[in-house]
């Protein structure tokens, strides 16, 4: 099989040839459909995730076919499509574990960071920690559902009640949870770079009801303010926007340092907090939300030999939505 692999930070992925993996006894033999490129990825190509594990497979937004099942796995599984997320494994006997909240395990393990992800041909994946996926959706669709998707959707539970909402950098996971957030009835206010007056006409074309420059204060005052794109210089324009009570809440798993900014811009009970990752109950109630507020994932499809060419285009803000590679 074909796969695009990391060695060193910094480096391009590099094409290799390698036998098809066999499953372990909990696991799938995923035949990769399509599998969505994330901001993640160049953090992890960037040298940004200290923990990543190398030379690593990318890769964790996953949509596939199971081929073959391990030992201790209903042979069922074998035929069906399949989500494989950034969460890949967790210890199932620690504190958090055991208090519902497994995406802070510390032992946990993350899909093309850990373990081999699906910027190739086939992957593998424990089964327990796969979700079977809508069949209305086709597999580019749906795979920026399985991290873009789900991150925003965890941040939109943090941000319940907040009736004006605003979303700082609006790329692919913006770009879904506007779509989630007015199935809710909330209002939504658009903050992209400077200058990015395309990626303003294309959040109001998604029904935000005012998109601007992230240093221009929104016409109403927030309620609640998530934070995609991994700007620490953000957090103190999002609290400064933000009602007495808010929340702003920053859904990356990197951001750049946040600058020291005034008391006054915190008090008033605001809060600031961080999004960690996802549990498979998120995914249970996003795609179960999904059933009554369908949302549409653009995507700007690349090959899996262009993988780099992929990562670039992102990097330069160049594709409105996700973008997908199909092998």
């Amino acid at each position: 099989m074909r796969a695009m692999v990391l060695h060193a930070p910094g480096q391009p992925l590099q094409r290799e040839e390698r036998p098809v993996p066999r499953p372990g006894a909990q696991q799938l033999l995923i035949k990769v459909l399509a599998c969505g490129v994330c901001r993640t990825d160049l953090h992890l190509v960037d040298g940004e995730l200290p923990q990543a594990v190398l030379p690593r497979v990318p890769g964790h937004e996953i949509v596939g076919e199971v081929s073959a099942a391990g030992a201790d796995v209903a042979s069922d599984w074998v035929g069906k499509r399949v989500g494989v997320p950034w969460l890949g494994w967790t210890c199932g006997e620690c504190t958090f574990c055991c208090s519902g909240r497994e995406n802070l395990c510390d032992r946990a393990q993350f899909t093309g960071c850990h373990l081999d992800g699906g910027y190739a041909d086939y992957t593998v994946a424990d089964a327990r920690f796969c979700f079977p996926l809508p069949d209305a959706l086709s597999a580019t669709e749906a795979a920026p559902l399985l991290c873009a998707g789900l991150i925003g959707f965890r941040a939109l539970q943090m941000a319940k009640g907040a009736r004006h909402l605003g979303l700082y950098g609006f790329g692919a996971a913006a770009h879904l949870a506007i779509q989630v957030a007015r199935g809710r009835g909330q209002q939504v206010y658009a903050f992209t770079r400077l200058g990015d007056s395309e990626g303003q006409a294309y959040a109001r074309t998604l029904g935000a009801v005012w998109a601007g420059p992230s240093d221009q204060p929104p016409p109403h005052p927030l309620d609640a303010s998530l934070i995609f794109a991994p700007v620490g210089a953000l957090v103190p324009l999002a609290l400064e926007a933000t009602v007495k009570g808010g929340c702003v809440i920053c859904a990356g798993i990197h951001m750049s340092d946040i600058p020291g900014f005034p008391y006054r811009l915190l008090w008033g009970e605001r809060s600031v907090r961080s999004v960690a990752n996802l549990t498979r109950e998120d995914g249970t109630a996003f795609f179960a939300e999904l059933h009554h507020t369908p949302v549409h994932s653009d995507v700007t499809c690349f090959a899996l030999d262009d993988a780099n060419q992929a990562l670039a285009s992102l990097r330069a803000g160049q594709v409105k939505g996700a973008i997908v590679l199909v092998p």
